[in-house]
């Protein structure tokens, strides 16, 4: 489920060991999972704190808890720590956080929403955009509509099918192709 690097796992054994309850382990999370405000992290878990349903992960010297509602979230998940001059940066990348894994036997438009959250959507945000799948059809063209700052866009264009449509081919052989919806004379606050 979760893969703790041998520098994180040294990194919370040396924040563990200097709680003064016993047997304190780490609890990792996700807020908000399966949407587009979905946010990990890494907390103390005192063993009152240990929920019956939780997943426990045994690593050596201490363990991880894994709330029910977070783990189908957190599969694949690494958590690594790399020390620096300045001290050390804890990173934790859950590429399944805002949108829960799929198998690859899913419908086509499953598939392609998970790819479109997983994928495409966290580059989008880095503009203030997202796009979302609005149908498959049966000729397998994906229709998608952008929102936020794709809309009305001027790179809109070569986004659409330099970017999403050639992953969307790729890795669903259903979709043949995409076709865009979005009314972009509409686009308020495009990012350039």
């Amino acid at each position: 489920m979760i893969n703790i690097s041998e520098g994180a796992q040294e990194h919370f054994r040396r924040l563990l060991a200097g709680q003064e309850e016993v047997d304190t382990g780490i609890r990792v999370f996700v807020v908000n999972p399966g949407t587009s405000h979905a946010e990990c992290g890494v907390s103390y878990c005192p063993p009152d704190a240990v929920e019956e349903n939780d997943t426990e992960l045994k690593f050596e010297g201490f363990s991880a808890f894994v709330d029910a509602d977070s783990a189908p979230y957190l599969e694949d998940a690494q958590i690594d720590y790399q020390k620096e001059q300045t001290g050390g940066q804890l990173t934790l990348k859950a590429p399944n956080a805002k949108a829960r894994k799929v198998d690859d036997d899913a419908p086509a438009e499953d598939r392609i929403k998970y790819i479109l959250e997983s994928e495409i959507n966290p580059e989008l945000a880095n503009h203030g955009g997202q796009v979302s799948l609005m149908e498959l059809t049966d000729n397998g063209i994906a229709v998608l509509q952008f929102g936020g700052g794709c809309q009305g866009c001027g790179m809109v264009d070569v986004t659409l099918k330099e970017g999403i449509e050639k992953t969307l081919v790729e890795k669903v052989p259903e979709v043949s192709g995409v076709q865009d919806v979005t009314e972009h004379a509409a686009g308020e606050n495009p990012y350039y």
